[in-house]
């Protein structure tokens, strides 16, 4: 069964639900620290591993107006920060080849944006850095597709990966969730996780920046974990309507807890079949 090591914990083969979180970009030192403590608590609190999540550069905003985030150096500095003050491993998006080294020195996980999951040269050179490699699976693609995107990575030696459903693009300005692809992509012999927000996201329906509908960001976790997710993925925010990125689909904060509780409660029911 797939399953990849990280941080001291494992996820997928039957170890249990694990959780990717935090905001969808480094808004500031301060902020992203204190969203990784509160999101490590939560978790903790249910006995979930988590790594926190952040972009020290969001590439594909959709207005050129839009925030993008500190950028390499200076991302990269809050998150080594993050990792030291909480002792939780780190994941951040990469763009191009030329950010994989930096990257790959701070952060145990290297994210592959979903529009990016074909760039053959980026996929190399992420699976070459040795670490954990999350690749995003496109909206455009099937998810026997990603056979040949996990090929890329694995062509250099590196199994540790994770795929990753975020929704099929359905119509214009909206997502739908085949979960067939969970088991379908699971299949293909690494962990799968659920990106739970990001599915929800309506991409570019407030006309210059993306809408979403976090009210269902419950269903579709669980019927994630039900599908047989190993990890689930989430945008945290404590003020989403100032979020400075996809604060229209995050999660708020304040209801992650309770979340947690439910989805840990579920995941070991699911496991326990």
């Amino acid at each position: 069964m797939p399953r990849v090591d990280i941080g001291g914990f494992s996820i997928g083969d039957s170890a249990p639900l694990a959780l990717i979180a935090g905001p969808c970009v480094i808004e500031s030192p301060e902020h992203a620290l204190a969203m990784a403590r509160a999101i490590q608590a939560a978790a903790s609190a249910v006995g979930m591993p988590v790594i926190f999540k952040a972009s020290f550069d969001k590439a594909n905003r959709t207005s050129v107006n839009s925030y993008r985030g500190p950028g390499l150096a200076d991302g990269l500095a809050v998150l080594r920060d993050v990792a030291r003050e909480t002792g939780l491993p780190v994941l951040t998006d990469i763009h191009e080849v030329g950010q994989v080294e930096a990257a790959a020195e701070v952060c145990d996980v290297l994210q592959i944006p979903a529009f990016l999951c074909r760039q053959t040269d980026l996929l190399v050179e992420a699976g070459r850095s040795g670490r954990v490699v999350n690749v995003k699976k496109g909206q455009f693609l099937s998810p026997w597709d990603m056979q040949f995107v996990a090929e890329k990575i694995a062509s250099i030696g590196n199994a540790r990966m994770l795929l990753t459903e975020r929704g099929t693009s359905f119509g214009y300005q909206n997502l739908v969730v085949d979960f067939r692809s969970l088991p379908l992509m699971r299949g293909l012999g690494y962990p799968v996780v659920l990106d739970v927000t990001h599915s929800l996201q309506l991409p570019g329906a407030q006309r210059g920046s993306s809408g979403g509908q976090p009210e269902f960001i419950e269903t579709l976790a669980c019927a994630g974990v039900a599908a047989g997710a190993d990890a689930l993925f989430f945008e945290v925010h404590d003020d989403p309507e100032n979020a400075k990125s996809d604060g229209a689909n995050a999660l708020r904060l304040e209801l992650l807890p309770g979340l947690l509780k439910r989805l840990s409660e579920l995941g070991r029911l699911v496991r326990s079949w």
